[in-house]
């Protein structure tokens, strides 16, 4: 048996048959040159190779959550979607619990579901404004809520 190549993308080594999700992940931890550090979560929302976000419900939490994480915590980065549509990834300035991390997102999303527009949906400040819904965010976002308290097991049993 050939063992697999380790690869330059942190993701393409990740088993995905082998993940429980929704769950909250440190993929990457970085220390830059100047000796701030970067870290790189894993936000899944569906089972990798089973399930899915439709786009404009991808696109509507990626709004929402980069403008709603920004009132909880000033060390939001990014928050960007997975081309698989499974998921997103956080990244955070400096170091971070998983516990912080995960009371940051259950806040931003608690707003989502108090959110009654899309941020910035609309031609001038985004590149497809008609391409969202608060309605698919908002279940999307009901149901990472109600697993909060398997967000930390990543991995099936």
């Amino acid at each position: 048996m050939t063992e697999t190549p380790r690869m330059n993308v942190e993701s393409f080594n990740l088993d995905h048959r082998i993940v429980a999700a929704p769950y909250l992940r440190l993929a990457d931890r970085k220390q830059l040159p100047a000796g701030d550090v970067i870290v790189k979560y894993d936000v899944r929302f569906a089972q990798p190779n089973v399930a899915h976000l439709e786009m404009p419900t991808v696109h509507s939490l990626e709004h929402l959550f980069a403008e709603k994480s920004r009132n909880h915590s000033d060390r939001v980065i990014d928050f960007s979607p997975m081309g698989c549509q499974t998921g997103f990834y956080l990244i955070l300035q400096g170091e971070h619990s998983v516990d912080e991390v995960a009371a940051l997102v259950q806040a931003t999303l608690e707003d989502i579901l108090a959110a009654d527009e899309v941020p910035a949906a609309n031609e001038v400040q985004c590149g497809w404004g008609a391409n969202h819904t608060l309605d698919g965010a908002q279940r999307a976002a009901r149901a990472f809520l109600a697993e909060r308290d398997a967000w930390t097991t990543v991995f099936a049993a």
